[in-house]
């Protein structure tokens, strides 16, 4: 057996409208669908690559413990990129818990409004091609301002 790529995530939401505004709108999301209870975005590089299904209940508390830690999505290919994107989150109101200089990526990390952590970020390095060992370098704090 071999795993090919990520396929999907399926998150489980408070409020479908809410959460699926919030990707959308905010985050820009592709929305291909929506209906009672669910809504269904895809870049179009596969069917779907993000389902949300309303289950209510109260937001997840943003802890350390085992589990998922953050979902990563890729917003450009450069820190300018990742500039603006920091600016439009900052306009918006989203809870901005840091930013990361990862050497092959930077990245902006922020809460959803249920709780959950995504990174948001640009591969700015292919070097990890050659080596590796270069997705391993030591995170330093990264100045988007």
């Amino acid at each position: 057996m071999k795993i090919h790529e990520l396929g999907h995530i399926v998150l489980y939401v408070t409020d479908i409208k809410k959460m699926a505004d919030f990707y959308r709108d905010t985050l820009g999301f592709h929305e291909i669908a929506r209906r009672e209870g669910m809504a269904i975005f895809s870049s179009g590089r596969t069917h779907h690559e993000m389902l949300l299904i309303e289950v209510g209940g109260e937001p997840r508390k943003h802890r350390v413990e085992p589990g998922l830690y953050h979902i990563g999505f890729k917003v450009g290919d450069s820190t300018a990129e990742l500039r603006e994107v920091y600016k439009h989150l900052k306009k918006e109101g989203v809870k901005i818990l840091g930013t990361t200089d990862h050497g092959v990526t930077h990245s902006i990390y922020i809460l959803d409004p249920d709780g959950n952590e995504l990174e948001l970020y640009a591969d700015v390095s292919d070097s990890w091609k050659k080596d590796p060992n270069a997705i391993l370098s030591m995170p330093k704090l990264l100045d988007l301002e």
